[in-house]
């Protein structure tokens, strides 16, 4: 996780791939050297960017956190935010691990081998030849969907 406090230059990552997420604040746009712009304006937004792209950040309206996955241009990550009511399926097939963050609400990791975990916002639970259910903890009645980084890493 990074705290972003001003706008201003990103560190070189020529060897990673990086995958980057809004997690808190009123957003951010990314200008690469490329010429191309990215904007995150909502928790929750996700950015994939080659880190040998030189990379300015402008803070939109304040500091921010986001959430950072660097990975090696070598290694497959698949990632993606998954909003759900209720819950949502998640599985580790053989030789992947997976990556499950609780962005802005509790959840409930059900592992189908019996273990079940509770996850905070912003916790990380790792799982490896597994699969499961995610769960909200709030009530049912509430309808705000709860948000989850996920990353899937082959090995």
């Amino acid at each position: 996780m990074a705290h972003i406090d001003a706008s201003g230059p990103f560190s070189d990552f020529a060897a990673y791939d990086r995958k980057m997420v809004l997690l808190q604040g009123a957003g951010i746009e990314l200008r690469f050297s490329d010429g191309t712009h990215k904007a995150l304006r909502q928790v929750g937004e996700l950015v994939e960017f080659d880190g040998a792209l030189s990379t300015y950040c402008e803070l939109l309206k304040g500091p921010c956190v986001d959430l950072n996955l660097m990975v090696s241009k070598s290694e497959k990550a698949a990632v993606r935010v998954e909003r759900f009511i209720e819950s949502v399926a998640v599985k580790a097939s053989r030789n992947e691990t997976l990556l499950v963050f609780p962005i802005d609400r509790r959840i409930k990791v059900e592992i189908t081998m019996g273990k079940t975990v509770t996850l905070e916002p912003w916790d990380l639970a790792v799982l490896s030849h597994c699969g499961g259910h995610l769960r909200r903890l709030e009530s049912a009645s509430s309808s705000a969907s709860s948000s989850v980084f996920l990353a899937t890493l082959a090995s």
